[in-house]
């Protein structure tokens, strides 16, 4: 799996990451956990800009979390619960995904995007409140660009730093990459599975 990330980085560059961010924040095929340490080990090898590296990733992971902003601002919440009726087994999105997200959107406002983009299990489902609710564009643009831009430098800096080490770590980088890339095609078949419809909203 590194070896493919790794590849795909280098023959594609910075479009590559840009392309690999927007599909982890649409659907994740591909955590951002992998995605960036390895554009930074990329960035190590001087293939590429460090700068680059992270404006790619951070206008990618921006343009994936904002197309979930603007289809719920423009849905509205009935048509929105409609569309995650139909589809959302696909998306794996629940009720209970919803409800948690929307509950804290309410009660953090703008935090709650920010402090959102950095935690895995909320940083694409927070743009579903904050566009439901209608949450001023320029201000969620701001936050969630500010919060990308930590989460893709705090893991760009972990790929630069794993450069130094490579030679001591890379017998077991590709296993544990693949094993992430597997655990979390596990959780979305387990959720495809289990998924229940959202309640019609009367």
């Amino acid at each position: 799996m590194s070896d493919f990330i790794i590849g795909f980085i280098t023959d594609w560059g910075y479009l590559g990451i840009f392309l690999l961010m927007v599909a982890e924040n649409l659907f994740p095929p591909i955590p951002s956990e992998l995605i960036m340490p390895f554009a930074g080990y990329v960035a190590a090898n001087g293939d590429l800009s460090t700068f680059g590296v992270l404006a790619a990733g951070t206008v990618g992971s921006v343009a994936g979390t904002t197309a979930w902003y603007a289809a719920a601002r423009l849905l509205g919440l009935e048509r929105f619960t409609w569309l995650c009726n139909k589809f959302g087994r696909f998306a794996t999105l629940s009720e209970d995904d919803i409800d948690k997200a929307y509950h804290w959107f309410e009660r953090h406002g703008p935090l709650a995007v920010f402090v959102g983009r950095l935690i895995p299990a909320i940083r694409t489902l927070i743009s579903v409140p904050a566009g439901l609710a209608r949450m001023p564009f320029g201000q969620f643009l701001l936050i969630s660009t500010l919060g990308s831009l930590l989460w893709t430098g705090i893991l760009t800096v972990a790929g630069l730093l794993l450069h130094e080490g490579y030679h001591i770590v890379e017998a077991w980088v590709d296993p544990v990459s693949t094993g992430v890339v597997v655990l979390a095609v596990v959780i979305y078949i387990w959720r495809f599975v289990t998924w229940k419809p959202i309640k019609d909203i009367g």
